[in-house]
């Protein structure tokens, strides 16, 4: 930080001549959140088309997040051998290949074939942020990276609006609403023709996206990037690891980072199944819900980035981590529109968890970057993990409220991080 105060007022977000860098590197955050979101809402659509329990959706979750975990360390390494103008490319091409497989899915019917797409398109998205993210904290001095990365992942949550918009819009509004049991007694035809409409308006959704992300591909490829070049440019993975699980710091941000995905997509895959039962909603009803809450977070976020120019980062995500504790408990113990409120109110409190913990974690990383930020989106795999872990206890208890205990866990491992930062931070050298 700029002063002893832990503030960096006045120092400059971006170096000279990196500005529209800046500015195109950060329209992919956009994108990222665009089909985080989209596919939150799969978990809702698909337990109604298939009359699935809470765990075999939350296999959406899981090869979404599985596939972040698997193609991260891949990405860091393409990365540091060609360049970040590299991985976007090949990070959006899988974007698009995955979006346009829901296509041959919608025609099989098979909730396996849409997985792959999705796993292949979510494979695109992590390389896709193990590129944007080290390459945005690169663009500016150190002293202001958090605050830069915050900025950039500020438009994140806007493509997360536009998501849940396009979900609302051209799915959940599409869905019969026969529930499972009247499903159950159908004829097989008549079943099997209402879930290929509804999963037609999946599909459409989808293929629409992809046509949009290959006019983004085209201007990558168009546009003349600098490079962020390493001191040393000698590829060595396992030295790298070596050096990064001995640096403490980032480790517990590697941990908390996990927790913190477990949080917020544990949150945000049951928001729309909590307003259901609290409010008697429909999916598309409750989806308003959701919305609220991504708008909410995506407010709070700008709040949180100017703060930073007055309050150190790890002193914010403590307090913020520690009112996302209390809103969990009123979703547990609360009933009706309060449980729903404070359901809201949770994501205004992790709005600043993922960039402030991954900008962390980077600091004094050096030559160790790449690799080091492909560990911090590995931990993405606990959004995976953890939400299924939730589901398991949903399906376990009969409650979607008890469920919220897993995500009120994740917010206090959260919170020790952010109590244990600063002295583990002192202890790091530059490699």
């Amino acid at each position: 930080m700029s002063s002893k105060k832990g503030t960096n007022k006045g120092i400059p977000v971006t170096m000279p001549g990196n500005k529209w860098p800046f500015i195109l590197i950060t329209s992919l955050f956009f994108l990222w959140g665009l089909a985080n979101n989209m596919t939150d809402t799969l978990l809702a659509a698909f337990k109604r088309i298939m009359s699935m329990t809470d765990f075999q959706t939350s296999w959406i979750q899981m090869a979404f997040y599985g596939s972040y975990f698997l193609l991260a360390l891949p990405a860091a390494i393409l990365i540091k051998k060609y360049s970040y103008k590299t991985g976007v490319l090949v990070g959006l091409g899988l974007f698009i290949i995955g979006a346009l497989l829901f296509y041959p899915a919608s025609i099989t019917m098979v909730y396996g074939h849409f997985l792959v797409a999705l796993f292949i398109l979510a494979g695109g998205l992590s390389i896709l942020e193990t590129a944007a993210n080290p390459y945005i904290i690169s663009m500016g001095p150190e002293e202001t990276a958090t605050r830069r990365l915050n900025l950039a992942q500020s438009f994140n949550p806007i493509g997360s609006i536009t998501g849940i918009l396009l979900s609302k819009i051209f799915i959940l509004s599409n869905l019969n609403l026969l529930d499972a049991g009247q499903r159950a007694s159908m004829a097989p035809e008549e079943l099997k023709a209402i879930q290929s409409k509804e999963l037609t308006s999946v599909m459409g959704t989808y293929v629409g996206v992809a046509l949009f992300l290959l006019v983004i591909w085209i201007l990558v490829k168009m546009t003349k990037m600098p490079m962020a070049k390493d001191k040393v440019k000698k590829l060595d993975i396992s030295a790298s690891i070596k050096r990064l699980l001995g640096n403490r710091n980032y480790c517990w941000s590697v941990t908390a980072q996990f927790f913190y995905m477990g949080a917020q997509i544990g949150l945000w895959s049951y928001t729309i199944r909590y307003a259901m039962q609290e409010l008697g909603k429909s999916e598309d009803d409750a989806a308003v819900y959701y919305l609220a809450s991504i708008i909410l977070f995506s407010s709070s976020r700008f709040v949180f980035t100017a703060l930073m120019k007055y309050v150190a980062p790890r002193r914010l995500l403590f307090i913020a981590s520690i009112l996302g504790v209390f809103c969990t408990l009123t979703v547990i113990y609360g009933a009706g529109m309060v449980g729903v409120v404070a359901l809201i109110l949770a994501s205004g409190c992790m709005s600043l968890m993922f960039p402030t913990i991954y900008g962390l974690g980077m600091q004094k990383l050096g030559n160790d970057a790449k690799i080091g930020g492909s560990g911090l989106i590995m931990a993405i795999l606990g959004g995976a993990v953890l939400t299924s872990v939730q589901g398991m206890v949903s399906d376990r208890f009969g409650s979607i409220n008890i469920s919220f205990y897993v995500p009120l866990v994740c917010f206090l491992v959260v919170a020790l991080y952010s109590r244990v930062q600063k002295s583990l931070q002192q202890n790091v050298t530059t490699t």
